[in-house]
């Protein structure tokens, strides 16, 4: 039988290897607020405390099912896509070991996460006004939630609505408040509505006008 160790050099059981982990970002905006979805801990570590869903991963488990399974089994939400956002692998992150975490992010329409509110152990917190609540998130949570954000308002400074956050058909006043909350500034509005027509396709109808003045409707390309 062979060795296990390598002939020409060290064997890769040689070296120091970290643990793995995914942390997931679920945004979405509710009460005109960009909010990120928290999970309670329920065992181990930081028992009861709020944090991103997050696990280990397992042996021979590919990072996209670790994600999948995560928010399935910690907060109930399934038939998602999210995608990675970026690795955070500061060696003090983690105050129970070498951890690096392979951290995703996903946007979720508040409808779609109706069913996983209703847990007691699962929660939305408002990233803008709720501070304390994010500053004080385990496991370096609060960085990637920072991040997570950063990249949505860049999602959304390019395209319109790319989390599908708003239900077909609206009107651009619909659009441009929801690009506002995500931006967290006002934004102006005719080069808000110069920029985004072009990227936007019309649906040949208007708005009933129960608020303000009836106006064309859009849809997503």
């Amino acid at each position: 039988m062979k060795d296990s160790k390598n002939t020409d050099g060290p064997s890769l059981l040689d070296y120091p290897r970290p643990s793995v982990a995914v942390d997931t970002a679920v945004l979405t905006v509710a009460d005109g607020s960009v909010c990120v979805l928290l999970v309670r801990r329920a065992e181990g570590h930081q028992h009861g405390k709020w944090a991103l869903p997050g696990t280990f991963l397992r042996e021979r488990e590919t990072l996209v099912d670790a994600v999948l399974r995560c928010l399935r089994e910690k907060a109930g939400i399934s038939g998602r896509v999210p995608r990675q956002l970026q690795v955070f692998d500061e060696p003090g992150r983690d105050n129970r070991g070498w951890v690096l975490s392979v951290a995703h992010v996903d946007v979720v329409p508040l409808a779609a996460l109706e069913e996983a509110l209703k847990s007691d152990g699962v929660r939305l917190a408002s990233v803008g006004g709720e501070p304390e609540v994010i500053v004080g998130l385990p496991y370096g949570h609060a960085d990637m939630v920072a991040k997570a954000v950063e990249w949505l308002r860049a999602a959304y400074a390019e395209a319109p609505d790319p989390g599908a956050l708003l239900d077909e058909p609206f009107t651009l006043k619909d659009l441009r408040d929801l690009h506002e909350v995500v931006a967290g500034v006002p934004l102006m509005r005719d080069t808000f509505r110069r920029f985004m027509e072009p990227k936007l396709a019309g649906t040949g109808q208007m708005s009933d006008g129960t608020r303000g003045r009836p106006s064309r409707l859009w849809v997503r390309p």
